[in-house]
């Protein structure tokens, strides 16, 4: 068995119906009608201990609600849930034991004390020995680069350095499952590479298993091996982010550096043709034209000093992917 088996979760919302105008607004207080949203739908996906996974999808996909689920925050309607072992909404005092859970726009350090503070508190609450506490606090602390940072009260912090003291705290009692909600949200890039590789070394070396939840594509293609996609409550795709590039990348850029003038070029497979500073730019459908036979035949029109070939952005093959659901 894997350690996390989610199997044919679901969960529906039942939301007031909200009319506009006066007339609608009365007709509420007297006779509220309501109306029912299927959150999630039969969600079903296994994984292994010491995995990365990235989990996305578009707001209002589904994804928070089966974070929930996964947390023990909510209860699903239906389905099973086993996380090594235990159902998270039945064995929660066990179970919170084993999770830390990050979430970009919330905080569970306190606003007005130092962060060194909170995880004093922590340590009461996870009941964490003495011994125990301050060799895992001195460990997080150095290796997230927080040491001049923990006396201070969380308010005066920057975002990134709030992000590290959050990461750290969620790490004190050793869980096992790792939820990251937004981790890298609005900070500056070497912030996120401190948390990148902070979240590499604690999974290589500590086999935690991470769940990220994300809408910056980086951070799933510098973390994740593996992404479950989620679009209108369902699973519209799991397997590796290569597999994913190699489905869906459909389109490549080129551009190439000339001084020949070009005119339009009318051949399939050509998406788009535009005029740049040092030459022209393309957009290929590669399962239209093959890539070496579009340049064969761009090298008969002009000469072709230098090409520079891209592939499409994994923002853009997730985009397309949704617009085909």
């Amino acid at each position: 068995m894997s350690f996390i088996n989610v199997s044919h979760i679901s969960k529906t919302f039942k939301v007031a119906k909200r009319g506009s105008g006066i007339k609608a607004t009365l007709k509420s207080f007297i006779k509220r009608e309501y109306k029912y949203i299927d959150a999630i739908k039969d969600i079903s996906f296994n994984i292994e201990e010491g995995s990365i996974v990235g989990y996305i999808g578009q707001n209002g996909a589904g994804k928070s609600t089966t974070i929930k689920i996964l947390s023990g925050i909510l209860v699903p309607d239906g389905g099973e849930c086993k996380i090594n072992g235990l159902t998270p909404w039945k064995d929660r005092k066990k179970y919170v034991s084993q999770i830390g859970v990050v979430f970009g726009q919330r905080s569970q350090l306190w606003w007005d004390i130092p962060a060194e503070d909170t995880f004093n508190l922590l340590k009461d609450i996870y009941k964490i020995e003495e011994n125990k506490f301050e060799e895992k606090k001195n460990y997080l602390v150095k290796l997230l680069n927080i040491e001049d940072i923990i006396h201070v009260p969380v308010r005066q912090l920057s975002l990134g350095q709030r992000m590290r003291c959050e990461i750290a705290a969620s790490l004190l009692h050793e869980p096992k499952i790792l939820f990251l909600d937004e981790p890298t949200i609005g900070l500056d890039a070497l912030s996120k590479q401190i948390v990148r590789d902070f979240i590499k070394k604690i999974n290589k070396e500590q086999k935690v298993t991470v769940i990220l939840t994300t809408h910056d594509m980086s951070d799933i293609e510098a973390l994740a091996k593996r992404i479950i996609m989620i679009g209108n409550g369902e699973v519209i795709y799991d397997g590796t982010l290569k597999n994913l590039k190699q489905k869906y990348d459909q389109h490549k850029y080129i551009s190439v550096t000339t001084g020949s003038k070009l005119n339009k070029i009318r051949k399939k497979g050509i998406v788009l043709q535009e005029k740049t500073n040092e030459g022209y730019k393309f957009k290929i459908n590669s399962q239209e034209l093959e890539i070496s036979d579009f340049l064969n035949y761009l090298s008969k029109k002009i000469d072709i000093k230098d090409i520079e070939i891209d592939n499409e952005s994994l923002d853009n093959i997730i985009i397309n992917l949704y617009q085909t659901i």
